[in-house]
């Protein structure tokens, strides 16, 4: 005995079609992004270097302007800086801080460095003097060299262990030998120290403050941005210093040859005419 199946009515078949034909075209449109998906080609990018260079406090001002000509000419490299005592900068590189270039304000701090093999060949790159700077105001009554002895004037100067500290010791010492200004000239005035600074920036800000009546400090500390704010003293080339800026890669360096093409702008024409202009001397005499 054969059964017929009932007959199926047209509107009930209807929403079982049209469901099937959604799940069709789901599934079919699926694959076809996937495999129609046009690829597109990576963007190129520039890499750029970053340069960390340790420098001497006395070379802020100059130094930024050779880091603006040397990026207009070199767009991929990025110098940045860390300015302060040479004494405080060869310590850090012997502690391992992450630095391309040292330019130190003395011999004494690069050998620091050298020594132990922590850069590589180095160079002398400007010469510098030193003079005494007093506030425009002038509180102390200062008119010459002398008158830093006089009793209760203020004086502030750099620690030994920093460059210019040092020179200013060994500048006393050639005037306290002299017959001109005598041991009691050198006493007095060392007597006359308030303030011994860790790098020669700070010393000038004392004295451009009026927080001393005096400083001694490079003679290229006395930039156009403090020119108008301290009188400037000079000492005599027979008592004066000359301090000589040496200038070396950094051994750790992961980016040598930027380093050393840096290095060389700063001893080519381009570069030791921004140092001149900012009143170094030359790196021979």
């Amino acid at each position: 005995m054969r059964h017929s199946l009932p007959a199926l009515h047209p509107l009930r078949v209807l929403p079982v079609l049209l469901a099937l034909g959604l799940l069709l075209a789901a599934c079919g449109g699926g694959g076809s992004t996937a495999t129609s998906s046009t690829p597109t080609s990576a963007t190129p990018t520039t890499s750029s270097t970053t340069l960390n260079v340790f420098a001497a406090a006395s070379l802020t001002a100059s130094f930024k302007t050779i880091a603006t000509q040397y990026q207009a000419a070199h767009p991929t490299v990025k110098i940045t800086y860390n300015f302060n005592g040479s004494q405080l900068l060869a310590q850090q590189i012997i502690n391992g801080a992450k630095a391309e270039v040292f330019a130190s304000a003395d011999l004494a701090n690069m050998k620091k460095v050298s020594d132990p093999g922590l850069v590589g060949t180095q160079s002398i790159f400007a010469r510098n003097r030193l003079a005494v700077i007093i506030p425009a105001s002038n509180p102390g009554h200062i008119t010459s060299l002398k008158d830093l002895a006089n009793k209760g004037v203020k004086i502030v100067v750099a620690a030994p262990s920093v460059p210019v500290g040092k020179y200013a010791l060994q500048v006393l010492d050639k005037m306290g030998k002299s017959s001109e200004y005598g041991p009691a000239y050198e006493s007095a005035v060392k007597a006359n120290f308030v303030s011994e600074e860790e790098n020669v920036t700070s010393v000038v800000n004392k004295v451009q403050l009026d927080e001393a009546d005096a400083g001694i400090v490079y003679r290229t500390d006395v930039t156009a941005a403090v020119a108008s704010k301290v009188t400037l003293i000079d000492i005599p080339d027979q008592f004066n210093v000359i301090a000589q800026y040496p200038i070396a890669v950094v051994k750790s360096s992961t980016q040598a040859t930027q380093a050393q093409a840096f290095v060389q702008y700063i001893l080519s024409s381009d570069g030791q005419a921004v140092l001149t202009k900012y009143r170094f001397l030359p790196p021979t005499a």
